[in-house]
């Protein structure tokens, strides 16, 4: 259920040496997409429903929609952007939670992931973005309620860049919330060159061919007056714990930085960050953090 490191931020350099030599730079090379869904949300115990969205290129979208549990007051809609590898099927991890807790869930497949018919790249991808954005203002579920992004990874930055060229779609938002976001590509790849040894003296000429025009470190700085929560793990070995730092002391508050432990976007396997994020969303305005509750051990991993 939880996603996997994307593969250019984890530990296939040689494989990644050979892509950048091969495309120069592609925006290509920042998405690993996997078709097909192995499994749907009722394997989790989950109601949900398969949407189709069209991007303004008329691109075939797939998405899940996750109600509030029933029985339960409706306290807001989530827009859920996943991770560069893997479906909507390896990233439900980052979500089936809320709608226990009242939140609604929109889950997006960029072009090309699971269902979605096209090709990822950008700036195409962005139009993806804007049809989920799109769908959650004309659906009479969503209306009067808070609407909360939560950008995983990739989708984290991607959303930065997005809201930042859409002021009226980030001033719709009530919370943003990002999660083991790089605050650069290029950074990142340079990073994962430097791990190993067939890259390593290469890792800053090579680290050159990745896009870095779209960095959430280059927009976030626009980003001003929604309330801001940052996650990232000290243990991160995919996207390092700097990135998240580097984002919030750029980010306008209200914002929020809370370090976590595990490895890359595994933060809502364990209970104490899903308390931590809902704290925040009860009162997005008046968070200041919850170290106290951050530090308490978890009795069902107590290492």
């Amino acid at each position: 259920m939880y996603s996997q490191p994307g593969k250019i931020f984890g530990t296939f350099a040689p494989l990644l040496l050979g892509l950048l030599l091969g495309l120069g730079g592609c925006s290509r090379l920042l998405f690993y997409p996997q078709p097909g869904l192995p499994f749907t949300p009722q394997r989790a115990g989950l109601e949900y429903r398969d949407l189709e969205l069209r991007a303004a290129d008329g691109t075939r979208l797939h998405a899940w929609w996750l109600p509030a549990r029933a029985g339960v007051a409706v306290n807001g809609t989530v827009l859920h952007l996943h991770g560069n590898g893997g479906n909507l099927a390896s990233h439900l991890g980052g979500s089936w939670w809320l709608p226990e807790q009242g939140y609604q869930v929109l889950m997006l497949d960029y072009r090309g992931y699971g269902l979605s018919a096209g090709d990822p790249a950008l700036p195409e991808l962005y139009q993806d973005i804007d049809a989920a954005f799109a769908w959650l203002e004309q659906a009479p579920e969503v209306q009067g309620k808070p609407l909360i992004l939560l950008g995983q990874s990739i989708g984290g930055a991607l959303a930065v860049h997005y809201l930042a060229g859409h002021p009226q779609r980030y001033e719709r938002l009530s919370a943003l919330v990002l999660d083991g976001v790089p605050a650069s590509y290029r950074e990142v790849a340079r990073y994962a060159l430097g791990n190993a040894w067939l890259t390593w003296p290469l890792q800053v000429p090579l680290s050159w061919l990745v896009p870095d025009g779209d960095s959430a470190i280059r927009s976030i700085r626009q980003l001003k007056g929604v309330p801001l929560l940052i996650y990232h793990s000290l243990d991160d070995q995919v996207v390092p714990l700097s990135n998240g730092v580097r984002l919030y002391q750029a980010a306008p508050p209200p914002r929020a930085f809370q370090p976590t432990r595990g490895g890359h976007v595994q933060t809502f396997a364990e209970p104490v960050w899903r308390e931590v994020m809902l704290r925040f969303l009860e009162d997005p305005q008046g968070f200041a953090g919850l170290r106290r509750l951050a530090e308490l051990p978890n009795p069902e991993n107590p290492q």
